[in-house]
């Protein structure tokens, strides 16, 4: 208490401060792996107003979203500081107006998620509120925040929004530039009938709430409760990001953008106008591979079909390519964010569980053999594995679905989702379907990045590597920003045993060139591991697979959920549509690349800690 008090002394007074008003207009610049420029964050608008030109309305609208308390309580909040405290100053949230307030306005506090910071912060306005009016702190406060569509401001947020100065907006109006503080890249452009939509509507209805909370408090604050339901939901006015957002591009912004924030830590206003230098694994050359692979392998595929497509590096977890979509704006992106049933491209995390735990492998296997499938071959060929439990491997190249059925119901669908979980499945993914055995049969509803992360972990020896597209993240001042999974990129995290990842790998090998309209060799010579799925009378039609140096899953579906019908396709399968889609993107990506069997690369990375019984170190 005594550091506190000492450190408080210390404080300079918020007036000797310089105000930095200017310091967060500089773009944030994005770059693709080879350090060119993909796009530029920038052109922001700010327009300070006075005091006296912010109405009631507005004032009212944010306070009911943000801090109904403002005009009574302090401008510090105790619990903010106590979890900041037990945090290190990692805890985010639980900021006042005041707080936000002094973070953007005064020069000298950083925008770093650490301890020093946050003390720091809570000193300074502790003092703004002691020696500065409400008025001038929450005019501050709205001159110096970040509300999307570029605007810095509020001045600026309700022309950018409803084309009309602040001055002039209505209570409803007001609660809606309340309501997307808490969002401003989310909100800025919701698609009508979105999920997006519905979480804003429901914020602004909070704001509503908040402004007759008050009112109830204090009859000359908000508005009452009769006026309340008077109004209705605002439209806003058209917004069109710029032309250097089409194609692609606008989709970088937004997958960059959720990056930046869960990984660094920061806001929507310092990824917009923070001046830093983000460096991708993204190459633009795959880039448009990945969009024009749909076209060279399908060419009529129906335009409302979902394509998705992402491809990593398995020793890295860098995402290289992916395709987003035709408008970012109104289209979900259809491969890290749609999501689709994986059939039995699902299986590999049943089939990896299992060997983990000593259950279906086939006993026993010849010293000398080469591989599970090639040269000698195994000694015993029988249909049931180590504890009466079918051969997984043999069914894995058959694309058997019972007998993967019937070892989930052995060991457990738990058991098997902490693979998946382990190999680099969101966890979300698994509330998208019950927790029985027809999880094998490809239940659970995954996005292509889901698949390319999962399968990269097999093609890296069992040890998985966080997905991601940032590589580099530099300030305005040249310092570099650590990433909070540093750790587990440098080291990685291990799923499953490398001899489970090496008879994984040659089952795939094996199932690749069973299956019909795939081949285990692309025509640059790389070998493939990989699996087809399809789930439901053809709603969802997969290929994931890889090569020693790049994991890439597609899937395609409907937006309805419908069976896909494709003209020129007699049967709609993985094999005959996502399988040929992976194939056109892969052979164009490994063009050039040196040509390595997956024994090799296992070797290359270092991945002999289990001695292999086939024979590999």
């Amino acid at each position: 208490m005594t550091a506190l008090v000492i450190a408080y002394i210390k404080t300079p007074d918020p007036r000797d401060l310089q105000p930095q008003e200017n310091a967060l207009l500089v773009g944030t610049s994005i770059s693709y792996d080879d350090g060119s420029e993909a796009l530029t964050l920038g052109q922001l608008k700010r327009i300070p107003v006075s005091e006296d030109q912010i109405p009631d309305t507005v004032i009212n609208g944010v306070l009911g979203s943000e801090q109904r308390d403002f005009y009574s309580e302090p401008g510090v909040s105790l619990v903010g500081l106590a979890r900041a405290a037990l945090s290190g100053g990692s805890a985010g949230g639980g900021s006042t107006i005041t707080q936000q307030m002094a973070r953007n306005y005064y020069d000298g506090l950083s925008q770093e998620r650490s301890y020093m910071r946050k003390i720091k912060e809570i000193l300074i306005s502790i003092k703004v509120g002691r020696v500065l009016p409400p008025g001038e702190i929450l005019t501050q406060y709205l001159n110096t925040i970040y509300f999307g569509r570029e605007a810095y401001g509020v001045q600026a947020a309700a022309q950018a929004y409803f084309g009309k100065d602040v001055e002039d907006l209505d209570a409803a109006e007001g609660a809606f530039i309340g309501a997307i503080i808490q969002q401003p890249a989310n909100f800025e452009n919701v698609t009508p009938g979105s999920k997006m939509e519905k979480i804003l509507k429901d914020r602004w209805a909070y704001a509503v709430d908040g402004m007759v909370a008050m009112h109830e408090e204090d009859p000359q604050r908000g508005i009452s409760r009769e006026e309340a339901d008077a109004l209705e939901f605002p439209e806003t006015v058209d917004y069109t990001p710029g032309t250097s957002l089409s194609g692609f591009k606008g989709y970088i912004k937004l997958a960059v953008g959720r990056e930046l924030r869960e990984r660094y830590g920061l806001s929507d206003a310092q990824i917009a106008a923070g001046g830093y230098e983000v460096e991708t694994s993204l190459n633009e050359r795959l880039m448009k591979t990945a969009e024009k692979a749909f076209d060279t392998a399908l060419p009529d595929l129906p335009e409302d079909t979902i394509k998705g497509l992402a491809a990593i590096d398995p020793a890295t977890g860098e995402i290289r390519a992916f395709h987003g979509g035709n408008d970012f704006v109104n289209e979900l992106d259809q491969s890290l964010v749609r999501r689709t049933q994986a059939g039995a491209t699902f299986r590999p995390y049943v089939l990896a569980a299992a060997l983990d735990q000593g259950i279906g492998r086939p006993e026993p296997r010849s010293a000398d053999a080469p591989g599970l499938f090639g040269g000698a071959g195994r000694d015993d060929r029988s249909d049931r594995g180590a504890g009466g439990t079918p051969d997984l491997l043999e069914a894995t190249a058959e694309s058997a679905d019972a007998p993967f059925v019937e070892t989930v119901m052995k060991i457990g669908p738990e058991s098997v989702t902490e693979t998946a979980r382990k190999a680099g499945i969101d966890a979300k993914q698994f509330e998208t379907a019950a927790m029985e055995p027809s999880i094998a049969s490809g239940t659970f509803q995954l996005t292509a990045l889901d698949q390319a992360s999962g399968f990269a972990t097999f093609a890296n020896g069992g040890v998985h590597k966080p997905r991601h597209m940032i590589t580099k993240v530099t300030d305005d001042n040249g310092r570099v920003l650590q990433p909070e999974d540093a750790a587990r990129l440098k080291e990685g995290t291990r799923a499953f045993s490398a001899e489970t990842a090496r008879d994984a790998t040659f089952a795939m090998n094996e199932a690749a060139r069973r299956a019909p309209g795939v081949d285990a060799t692309l025509p640059t010579g790389h070998p493939v591991a990989g699996m087809t799925g399809t789930y439901g009378n053809a709603r969802s039609a997969w290929f994931a697979g890889y090569t020693p140096r790049l994991a890439t899953a597609v899937s395609l579906s409907r937006p309805d959920g419908e069976p896909l019908k494709i003209p020129g396709v007699e049967k709609v399968d993985g094999g005959t549509t996502s399988a040929k889609v992976w194939s056109a993107f892969m052979t164009e990506a490994m063009q050039g690349q040196e040509v390595r069997g997956f024994g090799d690369e296992a070797v290359a990375r270092g991945s002999n800690e289990v001695s292999h019984r086939t024979g590999g170190s």
